[in-house]
């Protein structure tokens, strides 16, 4: 008998989940050659409901699924609407760079960057207009507060009714 080698590629995955306001939506163009790439902004929400901060994190946007999604909501986030979603993140890493002009110019700054992988669920201003389909890969995102099938702002978990009211 002989020992078969498998060429498959083994890697570790490093994945973040959670629930985050879109902003910047936007097509990249890589330097040099190749084609633009969807890259989104996520404002993260975390700590406490009744203080929530955000932590933002640049993705790009990969698989087919995600893009999709992503450039249906293009239109209400460049209107100014609150686009909620709960998400995963891959291979979050951070991005040293030196600011080149404004107020901070020659000073360094940090961004966390990532590959936005999948959508749970998206509200546009407190209204429910996609919930992805239950299976194993969305098993660890954030569930969706009112899960009953009413999209009322009573039937919401109180503190995410607190965050959807305009500002």
């Amino acid at each position: 008998m002989s020992n078969a080698q498998t060429n498959e590629a083994k890697f570790f995955d490093l994945h973040t989940t959670g629930i985050g306001y879109l902003n910047r939506i936007r097509e990249v163009q890589p330097r040099g050659k190749g084609k633009p790439i969807l890259s989104v902004a996520v404002a993260a929400l975390h700590g406490s409901c009744d203080d929530a901060e955000y932590t933002y994190i640049d993705c790009n946007v990969v698989g087919t699924e995600a893009e999709h999604l992503i450039r249906r909501c293009r239109a209400a986030v460049d209107a100014g609407k609150k686009v909620l979603v709960s998400f995963r993140i891959g291979d979050i890493w951070a991005d040293a760079f030196t600011y080149l002009k404004g107020e901070k110019k020659g000073q360094p700054g940090a961004s966390i960057k990532g590959r936005l992988l999948f959508i749970g669920w998206i509200k546009v201003d407190g209204k429910i207009v996609h919930q992805a389909k239950s299976n194993d890969s969305d098993e660890s995102l954030p569930s969706q507060p009112g899960d009953s099938g009413s999209n009322s702002d009573e039937d919401q978990n109180p503190v995410e009714a607190k965050m959807l009211q305009p500002a």
